[in-house]
């Protein structure tokens, strides 16, 4: 038989301290029992919970928080999130703001004209078609990119636009096809003089006008490009202004003979740089295969000073020029505006070319059949137009491949300008009279 105690009310009473139920005290889904206090729900006088200063928990089983809530884990996929201003994806975030982000990298598009630098695929060679070599120095096969050598070693260094193959791990995948490549002579010992280097010139108004605000040393370009050698060797390369003062900024280039690597270099800005609005060359940028004591030692890589003749880069090792027959050569070259390098801009064959013809035409000059019945001594030509605007008045010649009939004389030109060229020959005696020849027209930095 059970017992039930029905109870009104619990006063205090000075001879009773405390109240011991040896079980359970239940009501409904409540329970009071030896550990704590089990309930579904808390109200009170039937309201909502509030706990502390502006927070609550609700009957509906929320909670609401007017401070910082500090948690060492978030569970769920964060979907009914709101007021975030963003929503997140498994690999994008969506936003309807503004976000700012220290620096961004591109994984698709190209973002076209980022690069500063002209063909730094190596996709055209006006001069020599691959995979045609040139031994000697100058701007001989490659469009913008050449190498000098001083003093003359006993045998030239040779020079080509090489073809790349899928054993090109590296810059094969990004989907580089021709590299710039120096094959050393077979020279001897390298002397304490002089150098071997190749190099590439940048408009100053291209940087002057690029967005890159140079004179300030939290504004940035950065240089990238993927460098290979036959030979291990630490070999350095160079950024020289060449507006304003003369400012030399050295860099690392170490590489593992046979195996291609890329390089990004982070160039800040400086308060001597001055680029001017001109189409004279504003920069100058170097990869050094040998160098001499007399132009190295001691120079501070990754930072600005004062350009000097005697100390460009550090000590540069001799390996290179001591091994007859090594190779370098550099691909993917980019310079854009920037902290971070962001993928190389691939542009079309045809837009590449257009661009180096600015400093470069190779195209034909003719003067088709003319009939001289006067006889005597006749001019006879033609004003050839060029593709593109030239940076400035050209340098016209004549290679050798050309084609004529009764001409007595060898071509000349009058009139070069930024557009075109006037193209003549004499003729002599009675006759028809024809020529063709190949014109290179060069306005190089």
């Amino acid at each position: 038989m059970t017992s039930k105690i029905i109870v009104n009310n619990i006063g205090s009473d000075s001879g009773i301290n405390t109240v011991t139920f040896d079980s359970n005290v239940e009501r409904g889904t409540s329970n009071l029992h030896s550990v704590g206090l089990e309930a579904a729900g808390i109200n009170v006088l039937g309201a909502d919970t509030p706990i502390g200063t502006g927070s609550t928990i609700y009957d509906d089983g929320g909670a609401r928080f007017s401070g910082i809530v500090t948690a060492t884990a978030f569970h769920g996929d964060g979907s009914s999130l709101t007021g975030v201003g963003a929503s997140f994806g498994n690999s994008s975030v969506n936003s309807s703001g503004i976000a700012t982000f220290s620096a961004f990298i591109p994984t698709t598009g190209q973002l076209s004209h980022r690069n500063i630098i002209i063909n730094g695929a190596m996709i055209v060679a006006q001069r020599l078609p691959a995979p045609s070599v040139y031994q000697g120095e100058g701007y001989r096969t490659v469009d913008r990119f050449r190498y000098n050598v001083d003093p003359n070693p006993n045998e030239q260094p040779n020079q080509s636009q090489h073809a790349l193959t899928s054993s090109d791990t590296g810059p094969y995948e990004e989907g580089f096809r021709f590299s710039y490549l120096i094959e050393n002579g077979n020279q001897g010992t390298q002397p304490s003089n002089g150098n071997i280097e190749i190099f590439h010139r940048v408009e100053s108004q291209n940087l002057a006008n690029s967005g890159w605000n140079y004179t300030s040393t939290s504004s940035f370009i950065t240089l990238s490009f993927w460098a290979k050698s036959s030979v291990t060797q630490t070999f350095y390369g160079r950024v020289m202004s060449e507006t304003g003062t003369s400012l030399n900024f050295p860099y690392e280039i170490d590489l593992v003979g046979g195996t291609w690597k890329k390089f990004s270099i982070k160039i800040p800005g400086h308060a001597s740089l001055g680029f001017t609005n001109t189409n004279g060359s504003g920069m100058r940028i170097e990869w050094v295969q040998a160098a001499g004591t007399d132009q190295s030692g001691s120079a501070t890589l990754n930072q600005w000073s004062t350009y000097s003749s005697t100390d460009r880069y550090p000590a540069v090792a001799s390996t290179w020029y001591d091994t007859d027959n090594a190779t370098y050569e550099i691909t993917g070259v980019q310079l854009e505006v920037g902290s971070v390098s962001t993928p190389f801009e691939h542009r079309s064959i045809g837009e590449e070319l257009s661009r180096c013809q600015r400093y470069f035409i190779s195209g034909k000059a003719a003067i088709g059949t003319v009939y001289n019945g006067w006889g005597g001594n006749q001019q006879q030509g033609v004003y050839v137009t060029f593709p593109t605007t030239m940076r400035s008045d050209p340098t016209i010649t004549f290679p050798t491949n050309h084609s004529s009939s009764n001409v007595s004389n060898a071509d000349y030109t009058q009139f070069e300008s930024t557009t075109g060229f006037s193209y003549r020959v004499n003729l002599s005696g009675n006759g028809n009279y024809q020529r063709q020849s190949t014109y290179h027209a060069s306005s190089e930095l």
